[in-house]
């Protein structure tokens, strides 16, 4: 159900989800309420009037009963439950106010919407990976003394109509003594060859299944599988029910690898020493292994229950990860061992579960481009569709994908791990505490900011990252080279240890007892994780003779914060300034691929497909990338035709801020407008 906010005494409204949180509205507006620590509802700094409509919120110690049966609210803290009008007093803004609506860009009727976390693509049904039956068997007799496996197979046949079965040599070994020692009471784990050449000769849902495991007694209530993203930076996880089609729980940990270098180049690098290639396998196995033990806590469940696991990485990663040889990815012509990877035993690569789990990893298409970035187009369904389309996957990588269900082409840039919160001073992964909205007054430089799960601020992940340069840069706290004003009259901006800084939450008001910041450093390694991604993407265009006007669709791909705003990525220069009615926000695609794959089985020639489609444009050795690169090493960019609107915005909301800074007035915060529609298809 939708409901209307109207903040006054801006007028501005927004329509947002029944039960959104009433900070959250006002960010997603552009409406400015002070409020620093992270909306937990401690610093008691967003006070608001409602004036008519419903929320849900208890008083606090910061409101008292006189105030609140008034209809006094901690906005942090309030969820809106009807169409209401809220009113934000001068001490909740920051006190200073322009005169006249002069940074209002025109649109005051905006939409809100959670970040997508299921599969574009269209026509799946659920018809999971591996399934699990149980089988009740005569035992054998003199009169009836055919092989352990007929009888099973026979048994398969009779109850669930199961016939043209294979069997796997290890589960074979273990079959004589399961079946005696469960009084021919067992439950059989089958599953469709996970072979590339079976896929492609005979597809999948024709295919023979394989019994990949025999378990004695019935347990076909327990049927898991784990999907997994296996990142440069970060590994992520889901733990799936292959029964209801549903995921049980997510994880995610750093991957241990990074110790030995941000990027994947460093790690192919650190391979060719001695022991190194073992030490970076066992590395992130361990990493896994933390993942899946994660999971089983989370759900109170057994490894035992885990059927198999499907695993999208880039090509580099799932070559370390199966212990082949990396060293011929990075040197000229740029040559991986394998781009179809067999099936293997997860056990058998070091991952705690019970020894017959299959692991199945995604293929790849070149050196650069892998399996993460075939998985994120099997979930957004590019391949499906004929509107052109543009996807981007932000990561350490960042992987481009231009085309639709007839062609495409695609195209690898090293972004570093910036907008994953590597090399960001406090920078980290979207997880409780981390800073993932933020806004600022121009005037008073007090920030607005929430926090994943309102908890007390820990650091920043990358939609907070976005968001706080994007508001740096409009507010003229930084110049269009990322560096700080040292005139403004606030003690947010300072010179730290590592140059000049913003103090975005104080001591005392964060999880850590110490002031959480962003630097000119940070400030650099994001403007050139940045640059790298538009270069890329401009490059692929230009390639084709294409610009971005002519694309129907742009989906955006990566592990942030559960709200990203499309106005801050452009107005920083990392998404290209066209339309926001193109933009779609699918989240960790890589991840719902792999859990597409766990929940219908005949996407596996759907991967195999998109896979043998995608043609790769190396962008290594390109003159072309490295001139686009340079000139995106700017907010927005150094060519002003390629971000028209943003160009014209920021030229208006500068000279506003800065004329008001001279003649102070009323401030009136201002609504992002036009470039910052939050509803995605």
């Amino acid at each position: 159900m939708k409901n209307t906010v109207t903040f006054l005494p801006d007028n501005i409204s927004i329509v947002v989800d029944r039960g959104t949180n009433l900070l959250e509205a006002a960010l997603a507006a552009g409406v400015h309420i002070n409020a620093s620590c992270g909306g937990q509802g401690l610093c008691g700094k967003c006070r608001v009037l409602v004036e008519a409509g419903e929320v849900d919120s208890k008083r606090t110690e910061k409101i008292s009963k006189q105030e609140y049966d008034q209809g006094w609210r901690q906005a942090c803290t309030s969820l809106v439950l009807s169409d209401c009008t809220v009113r934000i007093p001068p001490e909740s803004r920051g006190a200073k106010r322009l005169k006249a609506q002069k940074l209002d860009m025109g649109k005051a009727d905006r939409k809100i919407a959670s970040l997508k976390t299921k599969p574009l693509a269209e026509g799946w049904v659920f018809d999971p990976l591996a399934i699990k039956v149980p089988v009740q068997l005569a035992p054998p007799t003199l009169n009836d003394n055919v092989s352990d496996l007929t009888r099973l197979s026979l048994g398969l046949k009779q109850q669930h109509d199961i016939e043209n079965l294979s069997v796997d040599l290890r589960c074979l070994k273990a079959m004589p003594k399961i079946l005696r020692s469960a009084d021919w009471n067992v439950t059989a784990t089958l599953m469709p060859p996970l072979e590339p050449e079976a896929i492609l000769s005979e597809g999948a849902k024709s295919a023979p299944l394989r019994l990949v495991r025999l378990e004695p007694g019935d347990t076909s209530e327990f049927n898991l599988a784990v999907a997994l993203d296996i990142g440069t930076t970060t590994v992520c996880a889901e733990l799936i029910d292959l029964n209801m089609g549903k995921v049980l729980a997510e994880a995610a940990e750093y991957n241990r690898q990074a110790q030995y270098g941000d990027d994947v180049i460093s790690r192919i690098t650190y391979a060719q020493k001695p022991d190194g290639k073992q030490k970076l396998q066992s590395l992130v196995v361990s990493s896994i292994n933390q993942v899946v033990d994660e999971l089983v806590e989370q759900t109170n469940t057994s490894k035992k229950n885990i059927s198999c696991i499907a695993s999208a990485a880039n090509t580099t990663m799932t070559h370390l990860l199966l212990g082949l040889e990396t060293r011929y990815i990075r040197e000229t012509p740029y040559v991986p061992a394998a781009n179809f990877m067999p099936a293997v035993y997860a056990s058998d690569i070091g991952i705690d579960v019970p020894d017959c789990v299959e692991f199945y990893s995604f293929p790849a298409v070149a050196s650069y481009v892998g399996g993460d970035i075939v998985s994120g187009i099997l979930s957004s369904g590019v391949f499906q569709k004929e509107q052109l389309t543009l996807y981007i996957d932000i990561g350490t990588n960042g992987e481009i994908v231009l085309g639709n269900r007839d062609w495409l082409v695609c195209a690898a840039c090293s972004m570093g791990p910036a907008f994953e919160g590597g090399g960001i001073q406090y920078g980290m992964r979207a997880e409780p505490g981390a800073i993932e909205g933020f806004h600022i007054n121009p005037l008073t430089l007090e920030p607005m900011l929430i926090t994943v799960e309102r908890k007390r601020p820990r650091g920043i992940c990358g939609s907070g990252l976005i968001s706080i340069l994007a508001e740096l840069l409009s507010a003229c706290v930084i110049d269009r080279n990322g560096k700080f004003a040292h005139d403004l009259p606030s003690d947010r901006i300072r010179e730290g240890r590592f140059g000049w800084e913003y103090v975005v939450t104080r001591a005392q008001e964060s999880a850590t007892r110490s002031d959480i910041v962003i630097t000119e450093v940070d400030i650099e390694n994001l403007i050139r994780a940045k640059a790298a991604l538009f270069a890329g993407c401009l490059t692929l265009l230009e390639s084709l003779s294409l610009t971005f006007d002519e694309l129907d669709r742009v989906i955006i791909a990566g592990a942030f914060g559960r709200y990203i705003n499309i106005e801050n990525g452009k107005r920083i220069g990392l998404f290209p300034d066209i339309p926001d009615e193109k933009f779609q926000f699918l989240g960790n695609g890589s991840l719902i691929g792999s859990r597409l794959v766990c929940l219908c089985r005949e996407m596996l020639d759907e991967v195999q497909r998109i896979a043998k489609m995608m043609t790769n444009i190396e962008l290594s050795d390109n003159p072309s990338f490295m001139d686009k690169y340079m000139g995106a090493l700017f907010l927005p960019h150094t060519d002003e035709h390629l971000f028209p609107d943003v160009s014209e915005y920021l030229r208006s909301t500068r000279q506003t801020v800065r004329s008001e800074r001279k003649h102070p007035g009323e401030f009136q915060t201002r609504p992002p407008g036009r470039l910052g529609s939050q509803e995605y298809a």
